[in-house]
């Protein structure tokens, strides 16, 4: 058997990057639109993000600190997830930039901010695909001793779904040609999504 490098994350990894992230992934970008009670926009990517249920659809993210998303969507209650997708990346990499809450990532980006219908934030006119949602819990996190950590997971429903119609192939999300790019470990590692990764398997019955 291969030897094995064991720690305990208290403890520290000992290796020159946390693997944790590199191991739980790639994952999924969440690159998430919102509107201040004043009206300014917030264009923000969170490594962090999933979906978690089906019906209502869920999604969540997790903020690793209090920032102007999560400020936001305490205050308004709404927020749109948009696609990242390859010819988007250096676009959502200028979204990281640590900016004051004037400054419209948006614009940072040279992207344009398009009308949602069922919510007052706008979505990235040009990604292929955005969630309309409105905030359903917003947690704080804790330890496994109780203690609270300045991390906020927040969960919104989808209501309403923008999909390019290019991406849809007879009726079927492609998700294989859609071009999604997936963050990983290290400082700088990301993974594209493309029909060479495209396996199938069908459930047991």
């Amino acid at each position: 058997m291969d030897a094995i490098h064991f720690y305990e994350p208290k403890s520290g990894h000992r290796l020159p990057h946390d693997p944790f992230n590199a191991i739980v992934g790639p994952r999924p970008i969440g690159w998430i639109s919102s509107r201040s009670q004043a009206g300014l926009l917030n264009l923000a990517p969170y490594s962090f993000f999933n979906a978690f249920n089906y019906t209502p659809p869920i999604v969540g993210f997790a903020s690793i600190g209090y920032k102007d998303t999560l400020r936001n969507i305490e205050a308004t209650g709404e927020f749109v997830w948009n696609l990242a997708t390859r010819p988007l990346a250096e676009a959502m990499n200028q979204t990281c930039a640590s900016v004051p809450p004037e400054v419209s990532e948006f614009e940072l980006a040279g992207l344009t901010p398009a009308p949602s219908r069922l919510v007052a934030v706008p979505r990235v006119e040009e990604s292929p695909v955005a969630f309309e949602c409105r905030r359903t819990q917003i947690l704080q996190l804790e330890g496994i001793d109780g203690a609270k950590v300045p991390t906020w997971l927040v969960l919104g429903e989808v209501v309403a779904v923008h999909i390019a119609q290019a991406s849809l192939k007879d009726g079927i999300y492609d998700t294989a040609s859609a071009g999604h790019i997936l963050r990983a470990g290290g400082p700088a590692d990301y993974f594209s999504v493309g029909p060479e990764q495209l396996f199938r398997m069908r459930r047991p019955r």
